[in-house]
């Protein structure tokens, strides 16, 4: 084995995906210290997506006080800048889950921080905005972002105000000519890490609102109001979303980017092997390690695996997954270019203590792999000292 590519996702409230690397690396380094290792740490649109870009192609983080998750609550938050100007944003940095702090409420949370990152993204020079949709505490259709980015939302009495997920219903009429011209300027990438579109069963209320705070009668209300939302939209902007592939990730935040500023969605990890030339860095490898917390059917969907899986598959690469977790229905990524998954699970314990000891399994589980594939002959046994 001459050159080896590692490019995981992280293992969520776990490890990082550079954690993840550096942990496979040395494994490697152990069983064949004379492999060229390329280590990729990657985000599908989620937590972490910054820093992936970052150390995949180099740039810098920029911090800058935002509208957290809830109005008139500042935050500093942060997006990347890229060498070539390309600003990615991770709408968690302002409207994530962790900054509720356990006052879910996706009928009051609200996406202004994100327009806000975007904003001062597009008005220090970014021409395109990659903007990251995972992770997300609201349910607000992306208003608050546009809000902050010149869109007026005028209710009955003709007064502007910024809807959250519970006042959608309150809006009369949506005027988009106050676009700032910085955003207006700029090309915008929306990486979804899920395909459902936005409301129905499988839209944004009825599938993420209740693992952010939403009870079963407040998910029939989100859902209520995304469907007017839609109908708003298409009435004033002629922009029709509600059945669009993604348009309900991070609680509608795709969807209305989509409408107000025309950005394209796409699958996060399609965005970040783009940025890396995934198929050059392929060129001569002999076996590409991925990874994720979790892989069941809804891997299928465009998470890290199976996009790393489907870029390998046609220059005839084998991909070997190693994830925290292996769910049912999982074995369809078989069809996608994955050659193999592995679970570090070594221990029948339950998460909280299975996640304490993580590092040391994926240590043990990489081993294992190295020694089996050794054994078949596909990894060189290590150089012999010189006697």
């Amino acid at each position: 084995m001459r050159k080896v590519v590692l490019i995981p996702d992280s293992f969520k409230g776990t490890m990082s995906s550079s954690e993840i690397c550096s942990i496979m690396a040395a494994a490697i380094g152990r069983h064949v210290p004379d492999a060229g290792v390329v280590q990729l740490p990657v985000a599908d649109g989620g937590e972490g997506s910054v820093d992936a870009f970052l150390a995949a192609v180099g740039g810098e983080r920029v911090t800058t006080t935002v509208t957290g998750p809830f109005a008139g609550e500042p935050v500093e938050a942060f997006y990347g800048r890229l060498p070539d100007g390309t600003a990615v944003i991770e709408m968690a940095a302002a409207a994530g889950l962790p900054l509720v702090d356990g006052r879910q409420a996706p009928d009051r949370t609200t996406t202004h921080g994100v327009g806000g990152l975007m904003l001062a993204a597009a008005r220090a020079g970014a021409r395109h905005l990659i903007v990251g949709a995972g992770g997300s505490a609201t349910n607000d259709l992306g208003m608050g972002a546009a809000a902050a980015l010149g869109v007026r939302f005028v209710d009955a009495e003709g007064e502007a105000f910024v809807p959250t997920g519970g006042t959608i219903n309150k809006i009369a009429r949506i005027d988009a000519s106050g676009l700032d011209p910085a955003v207006a300027a700029c090309r915008v990438t929306v990486m979804c890490d899920i395909d459902n579109p936005l409301h129905g069963e499988r839209g944004a209320a009825h599938v993420f609102g209740p693992q952010k705070g939403a009870t079963p009668e407040l998910v029939a209300e989100l859902d209520r109001q995304l469907v007017l939302g839609a109908q708003l939209i298409e009435r004033d902007l002629g922009v029709s979303i509600a059945d669009v592939p993604g348009a309900g990730a991070a609680g509608g935040l795709a969807g209305g980017l989509m409408a107000f500023v025309g950005a394209e969605l796409r699958q996060g990890i399609d965005v970040v092997l783009d940025a890396v030339d995934f198929e050059a860095v392929l060129d001569g490898v002999d076996l590409v390690f991925t990874g994720e917390g979790k892989i069941d059917s809804q891997s299928l969907s465009g998470k890290v695996v199976v996009g790393v899986g489907r870029r390998a598959a046609p220059l005839g690469v084998p991909v070997v997954a190693v994830v925290g977790d292996i769910a049912d229905g999982f074995e369809p990524v078989y069809d996608e270019g994955v050659t193999a998954v592995f679970s570090i699970n070594n221990l029948a314990i339950d998460f909280p203590r299975a996640k304490l000891r993580a590092r040391q399994d994926l240590a043990l589980t990489m081993d294992s792999i190295l020694r089996f594939s050794r054994a078949l002959g596909r990894v060189a046994p290590p150089t012999a000292e010189p006697g």
